[in-house]
């Protein structure tokens, strides 16, 4: 039997016509030309888009939280745009107690030569949560990981939200909140204590688990996560 090789699609990136990349001069610190797949969100999606900012050459475009997966969605799968690349989910909690905490995609379009920031805004007090785009971009399973790890922000939809960063029995809260205290919540006794007290042991991975007798030590649902189920993560 003969093997035949798999045909594949060579993507050039720029428009075609022989453009070549060339590093912007001159670029003004507010205003200047958006990038056009501003101009295409708004026609597409209308009272959804909240505002486009140009800041340093990078448009920025504020989205409606509860369509915020739809038009990412739509970014990525319009073949005109074709944002394949998702480069960072991360999150922004400003000093002042009354403006939002700002959820942030960065996305590329490597066919197109194109950079978009995308922000949603969550309302302190209310529920921090916003949908998960895993589902569009695997690469954004750690990223939001890390979110919800540093920020305390859930992404319904993930199948595997967890920390990553702190331990998950970590119980002095999110470290990246603006209302974290820079020596931690407990005090250095406390820390001690806890640290002492904690199974080492109860970090391991499942194989070496099998060596060490501390499976029973840990939490339920890491037990069912260890036994089955999707492998997601790390």
């Amino acid at each position: 039997m003969s093997l035949r090789a798999e045909k594949f699609t060579v993507i050039s990136a720029g428009h075609g016509g022989g453009d070549v990349p060339a590093t912007p001069k001159n670029v003004p610190h507010k205003g200047g030309d958006a990038n056009p797949t501003a101009a295409a969100l708004q026609a597409q999606f209308g009272a959804a888009i909240a505002r486009v900012d140009v800041i340093n050459g990078e448009t920025t475009v504020i989205v409606d939280r509860d369509k915020a997966h739809d038009i990412i969605r739509w970014l990525h799968d319009e073949p005109t745009l074709s944002y394949e690349y998702l480069s960072d989910v991360t999150a922004v909690e400003h000093r002042d107690a009354q403006r939002p905490i700002e959820i942030v995609w960065h996305l590329r379009s490597i066919k197109f030569r194109r950079f978009i920031r995308l922000k949603a805004l969550l309302v302190k007090g209310s529920a921090l949560s916003i949908c998960s785009i895993w589902d569009i971009y695997k690469g954004a399973d750690w990223l939001e990981r890390e979110c919800y790890d540093m920020f305390g922000i859930q992404f319904t939809g993930h199948p595997d939200l967890r920390r990553i960063l702190m331990w998950e029995q970590f119980k002095e809260g999110h470290p990246l909140r603006k209302d974290f205290p820079l020596r931690g919540r407990f005090s250095r006794s406390q820390q001690l204590e806890n640290a002492l007290a904690a199974n080492p042991e109860a970090r391991y991975s499942m194989e070496e688990l099998s060596i060490v007798d501390a499976y029973d030590e840990l939490p339920l649902d890491m037990r069912r996560r260890l036994l089955g189920g999707e492998k997601t993560g790390e």
